[in-house]
This record gives structure tokens, sequence and C-alpha cells, in this order.
């Protein structure tokens, strides 16, 4: 096992971890590039994974051998993440298309959130993958050009290229990343990167309290907001068994590490709702990076993934040590941002049924901003062979299912919606209030309703 952190930074190889080289791998990457390497293109504006003025491209060669481009958000992501991958700094790119179509297409004004928007069309020009540009640049603010001219930017950029020198530079990155060493490493005796869930495994019983980071995107505000030390980390991305996805012929087994830009085709599959709701999860820098594990672990009441799960039936494979455990999603939270965890325990992967043949399902999210916001209400909708099953985001101190409200559904829509007020008393914050909730949740159902045959109801 290695002591260093290996990656590469603009073509130079780069080691952290000996004497002469001791950084701390949960500090930020941004702090790092600004005052440790004077790279101060990628600049500070939210630190919290919101204006995108951070934004720098990784490179990784997936699985699948395939070399992949994604955007992050560097004020939320930890050093030790960047474990095998090549970081790209708006200081590499060289008169790139990209930048051209900015000045042609006049894209920038004041300039501070340029660099910014520059890698965030960068790794949509190199990894575009059917992605529409305004989706490309949802996490980046700007408060001076409007978008219409970075938009033009992005379309312009396309004729500007030159395919032979794309080409040499994907394969001359290639190169640089299969070099770098694959095995697990420890750096600093606490900050571990492994590379197969039996070393994960073994740490986490060793150090029970460690922090398990996967994608970072709430781990990151720690840091950034609070001002918090982390004592132990366990970074999830490179465990081998965690980041497969396979479908098989009533599920998908999703590893608790594949992000929710690798999980979208399959979970849009299931359901196009779902992958609308995705589509509104953070930005495309906080998907290529967030996992579908983390959010569950995570415990929020209004984490976007857990009500389409809870509405599908979804279970959570529990590794600690050698032992595993599977239970149903519904009975993995028994309190606010509280789980069944044990001490040492962690999610090794998620299973998501599909839906039978004639089953009818629905996904909603209500927020105060269209892209990028935390939900005020996030609800999902399921009835298929006599059993409804409704889920909620936003409603109560856990994600949770609407028992009373499913029962009632075969007695019609008002009788689900006075139930829906027995099985909720939601709170008022700055999101939303409690009346506007459970109001909203009520009106969702009978949008769901709306669709479903008074035949299909009867036959709950």
């Amino acid at each position: 096992m290695r002591a260093t952190l290996d990656f590469c930074l603009n073509g130079e190889a780069v080691s952290l971890g000996s004497e002469k080289t001791a950084e701390d791998p949960s500090r930020t990457l941004l702090t790092w590039l600004r005052e440790r390497r004077g790279l101060v293109g990628t600049k500070e504006g939210c630190a919290e994974g919101d204006c995108g003025a951070c934004t720098v491209v990784l490179a990784e060669i997936d699985p699948a051998g395939q070399l992949r481009y994604f955007p992050v958000n560097a004020c939320i992501l930890c050093l030790g993440a960047l474990d095998g991958r090549d970081v790209i700094t708006v200081e590499a790119l060289n008169d790139h298309p990209v930048q051209r179509a900015m000045v042609d297409c006049h894209g920038s004004q004041c300039g501070f959130c340029t660099p910014g928007f520059v890698m965030a069309l960068y790794a949509h020009y190199k990894h575009a993958n059917g992605v529409p540009t305004a989706d490309a640049i949802a996490g980046n603010l700007c408060r001076c050009t409007g978008y219409r001219p970075i938009l033009e930017a992005a379309e312009r950029a396309r004729g500007l290229g030159d395919a032979g020198h794309d080409h040499a530079e994907d394969e001359a990155r290639r190169a640089r990343i299969s070099a770098l060493p694959r095995d697990s490493t420890l750096i600093g005796k606490r900050f571990l990167v492994p590379a197969t869930v039996d070393e994960l495994a073994r740490f986490l019983v060793d150090h029970p309290q460690a922090t398990i980071l996967a994608g970072g995107t709430d781990v990151g505000l720690w840091l950034t907001k609070q001002h918090r030390d982390l004592d132990a980390v366990a970074f999830t991305g490179r465990v081998a068994e965690m980041k497969v996805l396979e479908e098989k012929a009533n599920h998908f087994e999703i590893g608790a590490a594949v992000t929710y830009a690798e999980a979208y085709t399959a979970l849009t599959g299931i359901h196009p709702d779902i992958g609308e709701l995705l589509r509104r999860l953070g930005a495309v820098q906080v998907r290529a990076t967030g996992t579908l594990g983390g959010n569950i672990a995570n415990g929020s009441p209004i984490g976007d993934s857990m009500p389409f799960l809870l509405a599908l039936g979804s279970s959570v494979t529990l590794q600690r040590g050698a032992s595993q455990r599977t239970i149903p999603l519904e009975s993995f939270y028994t309190g606010y941002r509280k789980t069944v965890l044990q001490p040492g325990e962690f999610i090794r992967s998620v299973r998501v049924p599909k839906l039978a043949p004639g089953a009818r399902f629905a996904v909603y999210k209500l927020s105060k901003r269209f892209d990028q916001d935390i939900s005020s209400v996030c609800a999902a909708f399921h009835v298929a062979a006599g059993e409804a099953r409704f889920a909620f985001g936003g409603m109560a101190a856990t994600p949770a299912r609407a028992r009373k409200a499913e029962a009632a559904f075969k007695d019609g829509i008002d009788a689900a919606c006075a139930a829906l007020a027995e099985d909720f008393k939601p709170l008022s914050d700055q999101r939303a209030s409690a009346w506007y909730r459970l109001t909203a949740a009520q009106n969702l159902l009978r949008k769901f309703a709306m669709g479903i045959s008074s035949r299909e109801i009867l036959t709950l």
C-alpha cells in the first residue's frame, strides 16, 4: 500500500505525502491550487458548490477503459479524491476553441465567473454525451452577461475544433493517467483511498468513527462552512466493487460509489420522471461526483433520491467487516439524520427495482428555483399489482412513505388526501410553510391520480 497521493495536474505528475510534499488530503482542491500552486484562475465564489466559479475538469479512465472528462467544484472537492486522476485547470488551456468562442461571442464582462464557465464548457466540448448545453452550464452563475452569449459560444466552439489535435490530446492524457499507481493508498495513516471493498471494510472496523467520503457534496461544506477537521477519512471513489452497476431481470444493482452521472441512463430507463428529477439534482458538477449511496447515507429529509427509491421498494446492502445484510430502504432511517448503520458499517450497494408492466409511476419536485435548488417538497407515487406506494421528502424528519394515504387511495382521491394530513405534520422553514407543504403534497397526489383510471384504483 502506498503512502502518497498520486495524480496529474495540467500534464504534470504530482505525488503528495512525502516529508517535503506533505499535504492534508482532506483540504479542498481549490485552496491547494491557489495557495500551493499559484493557479489563481480557479476562483472562490460561494464555497459550497453552487456558483461554479471554482470549476475545474477531472479526467479518468473508467472501468470500461474509456477516457472520461467531467467538471467538478474544486471548492468542495478533497485533495484525496484526486488519486489516479488528471486535473485540468483553466491555465492548461491555450487558445482553446472554447476560449476563442467566448471572445468571439462576447461571453465575458467582469470576468470573475469566466474561468469556471470556460472549464464547464471545456468538459462539455470533450464529453458532451448528449447533455444539452444549457444543462452543462446550469451550475455556473453569471451576473453580467446573461447566458445567451455563453450558450452561443458553446455552439461556436464546436466549429472551431481540430479533431486531430483533440485525439492527440486525449491519447497523451490517457497515457499519463495509465502511468499512475492503481493500488490503495493510506496517507498519514488517516486518509484511506482503498481499491477494494475488503480494504475499506477493514479500515472502518479499525476506525469506526471515520468519515466515509463519496462525492463530498455535503462533506465539503463541513470543511468550507463549518471549518471542521476530519480525523480519519475513507474515500470510496476507487473501490472497484462499489463502482459496479449491474442490470438484472427485475432490478438494477448500483454500487454505493456510482455517481449520479454514471447511474443516470439506468435510472432514467426505469421511468423518465426519474431522469428529469436527476437533471435538476444539483448541477452537472454535483452529479459528476455525488452518489446515490451518499445521498441515502446522508439521511437528509430533503434528499431528492429517496422518495423515488422508497416508492419503487428499493433496498440497501450494508457491510461491516466481512458481514453483509440487506434491508428495505424504508427501514433504514430511525430519526432526523439517523440510520440503522452500526459503527464501522457502510452502504455497499443499492437495489432499485424496475417497474412492472402496467404500473403507474410519477415523481415530482417543487422548489423555489428550477435548477440547483433544494426541494420544498419531493414526491413519488407508484401503483401496481393492487398496491400503492407514496413517498415524500420534506414532509417529516426523514424521507417516508405515506402509509395512511396509501391505504385510503382505494376509497378515492379525497380520502387519500385527507389521510395524507394524518401521515405528515410538516414544519415551516425558510423553504416553505407547513401549510404550503401539506397543500402541495395533496395537490401532487391529485395530479398523479388524474392519470389513473377509476378501475385501477378500485383494484387496490
